[in-house]
């Protein structure tokens, strides 16, 4: 199964959801980035031995992607939140 660049997409869309789920617990939302990027790069490095095409050579790369696509996932959020800020989408 030929993967590439979309196991990282996969990586942030899963690590999305985990910071939906952390919002949507008791929890503080200041422990969502941190999550999001522990989860993604426990992820990556599970990447590195899954997908045959992932886009990292050694453990410590695949740990680095996947706490980039974590991150990428909180920054999603908070471009989603801060253009949709009065309930409406603006156009972009």
């Amino acid at each position: 199964m030929d993967l590439g660049i979309a196991g990282v997409a996969a990586i942030t869309a899963i690590a999305y959801v985990v910071g939906l789920l952390v919002k949507a617990s008791p929890l503080r939302n200041k422990w969502i980035p941190i999550i999001c990027a522990a989860t993604g790069a426990v992820l990556g490095i599970a990447g590195l031995f899954v997908m045959p095409d992932f886009p990292a050579g050694d453990v410590i790369s695949a740990a680095a992607v996947g706490i980039v696509s974590g991150l990428a996932a909180t920054g999603l959020d908070q471009t989603v939140k801060q253009v949709c800020t009065d309930g409406t989408c603006r156009d972009v």
